[in-house]
């Protein structure tokens, strides 16, 4: 999908909504009884890669040993890798911050299945909690905040390794834009990523948050990415669960702010505090917290304002290449045995 189809999807959306012609809304659907899926506690199955592939996406900005403070694992968004995605903004931050930091690799850049990509994110969450013997905190951007859900609902023991998952724009509902677009062949991850695809079902059963993680959810009321995502049930919230939760719009913290999904992916002043806040203090991000000097600020920390819109437009440019994505696909990929109770 190029980006531009995808700005004039936005206008196509919000006229069939208004006309009333029937496009889903991305509210959690309320339908789908939560034991036809596996139940929250059952073992999540072998994962299906092999470890050298696994071992392979995954970079750190050095040892994991000896930390004082939780690594953090930075997951991009569809059609991103992590380097187009962080490596001009976040990586620059967290370096001049002192923090360690690790990313993981997706496949055909998140577009391929999700359930697949999951176990990318499962393999590193295991491998850098028990290299720096520490919890890890999660960010991760659009797709990126939401498929380490994925691994937390079906691989239990992965709620154990994680402190803070930090979504910037999480598709965690999904997006009534693929509804519209992948009525013809999508990419794997575009189906998934529908608002009422089976994928999503299955994630959000059952409890959308688990008890001892922090989940903070920064998003932004103008999004064209994630729709709607402003309202009263954007599509990035999360609501259920025993997880401590804080969902904060930009917007609640700069009223005005124009940030567009790619912006609070990359480098956007206000979600970069929303993430910090949350990375530095006990339980999810408070928006009381988040100074609003940051409201007259360009970029965070990290950005380099002479590349700042160059490095911006060549990350947007390869979000709408197609190449390397996953081959376009009728219909979402079914639902993997695991997921599914039996």
């Amino acid at each position: 999908m190029r980006l531009p189809r995808i700005r004039l999807l936005v206008l196509l959306v919000a006229a069939l909504l208004a006309l009333g012609t029937g496009v889903a809304s991305a509210t959690p659907p309320r339908g789908p009884a939560t034991g036809e899926f596996a139940p929250l506690d059952r073992p999540g199955p072998r994962l299906s890669v092999s470890p050298a592939q696994l071992q392979a996406a995954l970079h750190c900005n050095g040892p994991l040993t000896g930390l004082t403070r939780d690594p953090v694992l930075l997951v991009p968004g569809t059609t991103l890798t992590p380097e187009v995605n962080f490596g001009w903004n976040y990586l620059r931050a967290f370096d001049q911050d002192g923090r360690r930091w690790c990313t993981v690799t997706l496949p055909h850049d998140a577009t391929g299945d999700i359930q697949v990509a999951a176990e990318y994110v499962v393999h590193a969450l295991r491998s850098v909690s028990a290299a720096a013997h520490r919890d890890v905190d999660v960010v991760g951007f659009s797709q990126g905040g939401m498929v380490p859900r994925w691994a937390l609902r079906f691989w239990p023991d992965t709620r154990d390794l994680v402190d803070d998952l930090v979504g910037l724009s999480p598709s965690n509902h999904g997006t009534v834009l693929a509804d519209v677009a992948c009525t013809r062949p999508c990419n794997p991850s575009f189906h998934q990523q529908a608002s009422r695809s089976r994928f999503l079902q299955a994630l959000n059963s059952g409890v959308e948050t688990f008890a001892g993680i922090d989940y903070t959810v920064a998003y932004t009321q103008t999004d064209e990415v994630v729709v709607p995502n402003a309202g009263p049930a954007p599509s990035s919230a999360l609501r259920t669960g025993a997880g401590a939760v804080a969902n904060i719009a930009l917007q609640e913290v700069c009223p005005g702010h124009l940030a567009d999904h790619f912006l609070i992916g990359s480098s956007d002043a206000v979600g970069h505090a929303i993430v910090v806040d949350a990375l530095d203090n006990d339980g999810p991000a408070v928006a009381s917290r988040i100074p609003r000097t940051v409201c007259a600020l360009p970029f965070h920390r990290g950005v380099d304002p002479l590349t700042a819109v160059p490095d911006f437009l060549a990350m947007v440019a390869y979000a709408g290449d197609p190449a390397g994505n996953a081959p376009d696909v009728p219909a979402e990929p079914p639902l993997a045995p695991y997921v599914l109770r039996r």
